[in-house]
């Protein structure tokens, strides 16, 4: 079966009864992941029927569901453990063999789970539902040889559960596959270490057994936190520094009634706490060395968008001392080309990942383009169209240029005749897998038996060959109340290489 995001399924729509329910919703993803099982919380519809309101999957094993059952109805006769559990008020358990996937032959193997199910009751004592944790027989024999105060730990956040405890559990970050578990009791003397919890505080010298030891003697934070959030009978969390380690602790207070909530109102008395120690000291030193390294990679773009940025400023410089306007014309070529990747440059200097937006590149070419050579034409409009599209740079590079030539092109042969004015276009289409680029200018069309592959024009040659070599793409001119130049392309994935 497939895993799914632990985070609670929940339908809002269903929690219309008293807000138990609710409460209990925050409560159900503790409970799958320290159980190691789903969990489904029910509103008792009748007799026969029950709607599952939440569900929660575990985040270390997979789900014995491959859909979130939020939503779903469940009838008696396929879980008879939780109606069981609803009409006698009181805990049930039972044995349910589930159909795995469908496949080529038919349905797959049977899966044995076993359900445990209790009844919530909201504070007037009427029974409005109730909790369904499934665990695969597996899971469930691994359980029974662990220590008997796991056990009871268990037992008592299954309880607590029901009562929609511990206060703050929704604030927690979710329990990872390698955090550590310590239960200590209401003195706050440890009585029992996961396997993990025991190697992370080796780590930091602890070689001897914690069993037995009182927080305190530990001569960490642990002491104070477990303490407070005792008092507070809430869940806690903090992340600190100690022993040259970064780790994020987490304090679940255990408490236990008298009497289950389902058989009438009883104040729970603290019994202990579960503290959840995870070492995020490697994640930091990459999230650090990650920082570092973006930055580097920024400021190296900035410097070679400076330095195009010069380059531009030396061929325009040169063009003034052109005394021919074939030569004048072929330095603001160049500049404009230089300007066109150096935007590209400029936008992976600000922003945090290669990604751009290929809208801001063709807008960014039509501002230089405002600013530096538009003086004498400066009676044409031009304007962007369509929506916010995100390539990879190595793809936008090549479309900055592409927009470039296209744009001079418009500029320099789609006006020659005319004095009125204009627009040029450039609109953009997001195809999914593909990319649309057409530019398109209202000034005079195509030559009569225009053919591309015999142009001589270096800039639709540039063109053509961006567009068909690196960008894997087509590029086609028609006449159209003036000359549309279409270049579609297919995108390259988000994740791919850029």
């Amino acid at each position: 079966m497939m895993n799914m995001d632990n985070a609670v399924r929940t339908d809002p729509r269903a929690l219309h009864t008293p807000l138990e329910l609710a409460d209990v919703a925050r409560v159900i993803p503790l409970l799958a992941d320290i159980n190691r099982a789903d969990v489904l919380l029910c509103e008792w519809r009748d007799h026969d029927r029950a709607q599952v309101v939440a569900h929660a999957a575990p985040r270390s094993i997979a789900s014995i569901y491959r859909h979130a059952m939020t939503g779903q109805t469940l009838a008696r006769e396929h879980i008879q453990p939780l109606f069981r559990a609803m009409a006698e008020r009181q805990y049930a358990r039972g044995l349910h063999e589930l159909l795995r996937e469908k496949g080529a032959n038919g349905e797959g193997p049977l899966a044995p789970t076993v359900q445990e199910a209790f009844p919530i009751a909201d504070r007037a004592g009427n029974v409005i539902g109730g909790l369904l944790i499934e665990t695969n027989l597996l899971e469930s024999e691994r359980l029974k040889r662990r220590s008997e105060v796991f056990q009871r730990t268990l037992n008592a956040l299954q309880l607590m559960a029901t009562r929609g405890e511990p206060r703050g559990v929704d604030q927690l970050d979710p329990i990872g596959e390698y955090d550590g578990i310590i239960i200590v009791d209401a003195e706050r003397i440890i009585r029992y270490t996961s396997n993990i919890a025991t190697n992370l505080y080796r780590n930091i010298g602890y070689a001897e057994t914690l069993i037995g030891k009182h927080l305190d003697d530990l001569e960490l934070k642990d002491g104070d936190l477990v303490h407070s959030a005792m008092e507070r009978r809430e869940c806690a969390q903090v992340k600190l520094e100690e022993r040259g380690r970064n780790w994020v602790k987490k304090v679940v207070p255990l408490s236990r009634a008298v009497r289950a909530s389902w058989l009438g109102p009883a104040r729970a008395h603290l019994v202990g706490a579960m503290l959840l120690i995870h070492d995020d000291t490697e994640s930091r030193q990459r999230e650090r060395e990650l920082a570092i390294k973006t930055t580097m990679i920024k400021e190296m773009h900035h410097r070679v968008k400076n330095d195009l940025q010069t380059v531009a400023s030396l061929l325009r410089m040169q063009t003034r001392q052109m005394k021919t306007a074939e030569a004048k014309n072929a330095l603001t070529e160049a500049m404009n080309r230089v300007l066109s990747v150096a935007s590209i440059h400029e936008f992976l200097s600000l922003a945090d990942t290669s990604v751009i937006n290929l809208r801001d590149v063709a807008q960014r070419i039509i501002q230089q383009r405002e600013l530096s050579v538009l003086q004498s034409e400066a009676h044409i409009k031009l304007v962007v169209a369509g929506p916010s599209i995100f390539l990879l740079a190595r793809q936008a590079t090549s479309c900055a240029l592409v927009v470039n030539e296209l744009l001079q092109n418009s500029l320099e042969h789609g006006y020659e005749t005319r004095v009125a004015g204009g627009t040029v276009s450039i609109t953009l289409h997001d195809f999914g897998d593909a990319v649309g680029l057409d530019v398109h200018d209202d000034g005079q069309g195509l030559p009569e038996n225009f053919q591309l592959d015999q142009i001589n024009s270096l800039g639709l040659r540039i063109v053509r060959m961006l567009v068909t070599e690196d960008l894997k793409g087509t590029l086609e001119l028609k006449s159209d109340h003036g000359v549309t130049a279409a270049v579609r392309f297919p995108k390259i994935p988000l994740g791919g290489e850029d």
